[in-house]
């Protein structure tokens, strides 16, 4: 219930509820844009000053080996799941969905831990920038590897299945390694964590102002405008199977429950399992879509942008974050 009387999250209902009632409340985008820019900056900056009073050590390597792992993995379940109920190339659009992560998500999980005391290291920054490019990757090849299988069967005449009269171009691995790890928001953030680590205590004590006193503020108008696309995408879901409803509802529980159970294997501190729980259940509805769009045209946007968007999002923003917080607490402290 307190996450609930939380500032930022109420600015989140309210936008939530603007937007269903059709207000003309907006944010205009270029300052949606700032917003998110700023949140990132903040973020690698928190996340640097952390990193160089902590510095590295076995259990930053072992967090980062974690979610990793869980990058690679939470697509290949999806995918397992989807494979026989939507297309493939939707199931393989859908997986990467899921198997990468919510920027926003993040950030407010962030913010929610270190009120209750169980803030996570700072190199949790860059298991977000880690975890962004594998399931993108998978797909991709994934989608290629359909489109062999298409030519070979004689498929590539049905509709669906060409862009404009052409067969969609394969995109090497380097060229999408280089969008998702060059992305403006991504550099950003590994930017922003740069300056904090080598700047250290006396870079903290001028930023605090700017990185943190603002920190609050800034996310409560971000997930105002957060909500108010929440809103607008409902219309996506509507329609929608059963099965792929449960998947955005139920599968990032389990996502969650999976990287709750390997934390006590690898000895993770609390706050780190409880972030990693949230990166798991996560979705991307920006990175990922955009990526999408061009490396595998065949798949539906409506479908992986309106689930991560209507249905997760929203999800682990009011229920999720509190929830594996609490679970992390009770079975690892």
């Amino acid at each position: 219930m307190q996450n609930f009387l939380d500032p930022a999250i109420l600015f989140f209902v309210f936008g939530v509820f603007a937007g269903a009632v059709r207000s003309n409340l907006e944010i205009p985008p270029a300052i949606a844009k700032f917003l998110s820019l700023y949140l990132l900056m903040a973020l690698g900056l928190k996340g640097g000053f952390a990193l160089a009073e902590s510095g590295l050590s076995h259990t930053i390597l072992v967090s980062l080996g974690a979610a990793l792992l869980m990058a690679f993995l939470v697509p290949v379940l999806g995918y397992q799941f989807l494979k026989n109920r939507v297309s493939r190339f939707d199931a393989a659009a859908i997986a990467a969905s899921y198997g990468s992560v919510s920027a926003v998500t993040f950030v407010t999980a962030m913010q929610y831990l270190e009120t209750h005391d169980m803030a996570p290291g700072g190199h949790m920054a860059v298991a977000l920038v880690i975890m962004e490019s594998p399931a993108i990757l998978m797909a991709v090849l994934l989608a290629n590897m359909l489109r062999q299988q298409q030519a070979r069967d004689g498929a590539l005449a049905v509709p669906g299945n060409t862009i404009d009269g052409q067969v969609p171009a394969r995109l090497s691995k380097r060229k999408i390694l280089h969008e998702s790890f060059t992305d403006g928001a991504q550099l950003l953030l590994l930017g922003g964590m740069a300056v904090g680590f080598l700047s250290g205590d006396a870079g903290k004590a001028v930023m605090a102002p700017f990185s943190i006193d603002l920190f609050k503020g800034m996310l409560a108008f971000f997930l105002l405008d957060m909500g108010l696309m929440v809103a607008k995408s409902f219309s996506e879901v509507r329609g929608r199977s059963f099965a792929l409803i449960a998947y955005a509802s139920v599968a990032p529980v389990i996502h969650a429950g999976i990287a709750l159970g390997l934390s006590p294997l690898l000895g993770l501190p609390v706050g780190d399992a409880a972030l990693l729980m949230v990166l798991s259940a996560s979705a991307s509805y920006i990175v990922v879509p955009a990526v999408l769009r061009f490396a595998i045209p065949e798949a539906n946007p409506s479908i992986y942008l309106g689930l991560s968007l209507g249905v997760t999002f929203p999800l682990n923003i009011l229920f999720g974050i509190p929830l594996y917080a609490y679970a992390a607490k009770r079975f690892l402290a």
